[in-house]
């Protein structure tokens, strides 16, 4: 079949998107779906740093590529061999395929699916196979996904079910904002009612994550970053205190109001001030998370004697750390408890075709979760 997709076929791009338009509004075709496959409708896909990410150079990916990764659909046909989905589901679609019979699938840490991490840094599904087409030439999945379209062919193990009647467009948050940013705070931290939690960067990923520290009652939940709007929002959100991450001696102003450091210090950002500072603000015994993608040439310098004699952590957070088809239905059992007002991130919907502006707003700072409206 034909469809339309967003394609990145280089990067960097330049600033501002609006007038470089990196990506492409393509007719493109797509293959059937494969076995193990599935072909979705695609109704709503969020702006993510991930897709930014690709975009400006920071996360170089096999061109040309057909971008979006958070996105909430339906499905329209399933392939040979697939089981627990039917035409008309609701799906939510995740940026890791598991294939289940790997060693950490084995373990239950499906985000390190090693046939999904593979296939994500082809550009292909899980199977090894491209199902995109522009003329004769391939067009790359992007990790699986490929959102940025009006259907999309998938793996069905990069999709989970979710009830027929949950807002699709709220549904799509769930998929990377929510599933990363709530599960590094109750998967990979495992924040406890009474602890102390600051979150350092405030996309989506980092408000999903002040979200989830309320929700497990830490007693201080403490917002950092440079935006005086969205420090203001995450207070809004629950947050008990802001510091702003460039100020003179934030590190100091915050041990002193957490008396020492935080328990657990979770940084979303994706530059290597921002994770410096969430390990300096973290008390003795604590713990730093971090669940963004710096460019991969950045690099952490930190003290091995501190890491010992104060007994930190450092850890990594793919994937919220945990099981999507878990954690997704627990988050939304929380959403529809009035627990995760997730729908408060939502800060704007523009069409497939207003795409590279909408790029500009994440990149400036002005978008939490804006929304491409695809049906």
């Amino acid at each position: 079949m034909e469809t339309r997709a967003a394609i990145l076929s280089a990067f960097p791009a330049e600033r501002p998107y609006a007038r470089s338009r990196p990506l492409a509004i393509e007719r493109v075709r797509l293959d059937d779906p494969g076995p193990g496959e599935v072909l979705a409708r695609v109704v709503a896909a969020g702006l993510c740093h991930s897709d930014l990410s690709v975009i400006n150079g920071d996360r170089p990916r096999q061109m040309p590529m057909a971008l979006g990764h958070e996105a909430a659909g339906v499905v329209e046909r399933v392939g040979p061999h697939v089981e627990g989905f039917a035409p008309g589901d609701q799906v939510i679609m995740i940026f890791v395929p598991t294939c289940g019979q790997c060693a950490p699938c084995a373990e239950g840490r499906p985000a390190l699916c090693e046939p999904g991490a593979a296939a994500n840094n082809a550009g292909t599904l899980l199977g090894g196979d491209i199902r995109i087409h522009r003329g004769d030439e391939l067009v790359h999945h992007h990790v699986g996904v490929s959102a940025f379209a009006d259907y999309a062919v998938l793996s069905a193990r990069s999709l989970v079910k979710i009830s027929p009647d949950f807002p699709l467009h709220i549904a799509a948050l769930f998929g990377c904002a929510v599933l990363t940013g709530m599960g590094a705070v109750v998967n990979t931290a495992g924040v406890r009612a009474g602890q102390t939690v600051a979150v350092v960067g405030l996309g989506g990923v980092g408000l999903s994550a002040v979200l989830g520290a309320v929700a497990s009652g830490a007693a201080e939940v403490i917002a950092v970053d440079v935006n005086a709007d969205k420090l203001a929002f995450a207070k809004s959100i629950g947050a008990t205190a802001a510091f702003r991450a460039d100020a003179p001696d934030v590190i100091g102003d915050i041990k002193e109001w957490t008396k020492g450091g935080v328990d657990a210090a979770v940084e979303t950002a994706g530059v290597i001030p921002a994770l410096e500072l969430a390990y300096e603000i973290t008390r003795r015994g604590g713990q730093t998370v971090t669940a963004s993608l710096a460019n991969p040439a950045a690099r952490l310098p930190i003290s091995p004697v501190r890491l010992v004699a104060e007994e930190r952590t450092l850890r990594g957070s793919y994937l919220g750390g945990g099981v999507p088809s878990r954690d997704i239905r627990r988050y939304m059992a929380l959403h529809l408890a009035g627990r995760l007002p997730v729908e408060k991130l939502h800060s704007g919907t523009s069409p497939l075709e207003d795409i590279n502006a909408a790029f500009d707003d994440l990149a400036d700072g002005r978008a939490i979760r804006h929304l491409i409206a695809l049906h």
